[in-house]
């Protein structure tokens, strides 16, 4: 996997994340439940960023090999600190817009 494919995948997937961890957020504050914000992004970053590098992976024939897996996971984890640090980050400018 080169370097622009992995940034390529890695905005698809923060952006796949964040819109998900936020329809997660809505349906449970609609069922009164109490939950943290950081485990539910977690939990959808992990399954975005790893499927999602599963799935690119099959379509373009890439192997499933020792260094491969590591990209596969690392792709999670890099995926799970993009969401966290840009929703939130544009969240906050947004709402700063707004107030002014």
């Amino acid at each position: 996997m080169t370097a622009t494919v992995f940034l390529v995948l890695l905005t698809v997937f923060a952006t796949v994340t964040a819109l998900a961890t936020e329809a997660v957020k809505k349906f449970l504050d609609g069922l009164r439940v109490r939950y943290a914000a950081n485990i539910i992004v977690l939990a959808a970053a992990l399954v975005v960023g790893c499927g999602g590098t599963a799935v690119y992976y099959v379509n373009y024939g890439v192997p499933f090999n020792a260094l491969n897996s590591v990209y596969l996971a690392l792709m999670g984890i890099a995926n799970w600190m993009g969401a966290m640090v840009g929703y939130d980050k544009v969240k906050q400018a947004v709402m700063q817009v707004a107030e002014k």
